[in-house]
């Protein structure tokens, strides 16, 4: 989940201390029903694998678009290190954000 903007691991992250702050889940990145372009990015490249890790992989990956909208495999796989996956080798969860992430000198193209 993302707190004020910032990747927070959802599972030890007490609620009383997200009061007065921006939270978002998952299911903040759908617009009226239709995945993120991250979502369906994942979908189409097949980073969901089980599906366990991918709300936290995506979360995290949207914390880093915006801040970088163009980021290099490193600080992809840099802003993914807290996010384990045991389904794959992170490939496929990688070239998901690849994907979504806009061309040098290029606009991200909206949801």
């Amino acid at each position: 989940m993302l707190i004020d903007g910032e990747p927070r691991l959802a599972c030890i992250t007490l609620a009383g201390r997200c009061d007065g702050q921006a939270v978002e889940t998952i299911e903040a990145l759908a617009v009226d029903g239709r995945m993120s372009r991250l979502q369906q990015a994942f979908h189409e490249k097949l980073g969901t694998q089980c599906g366990f890790c991918t709300p936290g992989m995506i979360m995290a990956a949207e914390a880093l678009l915006r801040r970088n909208p163009a980021p290099d495999e490193a600080q992809i796989r840099e802003a993914l290190s807290g996010n384990l996956c045991r389904c794959t080798g992170y490939v496929k969860i990688i070239e998901a954000v690849q994907a979504t992430a806009q061309p040098a000198g290029g606009a991200r193209l909206a949801g």
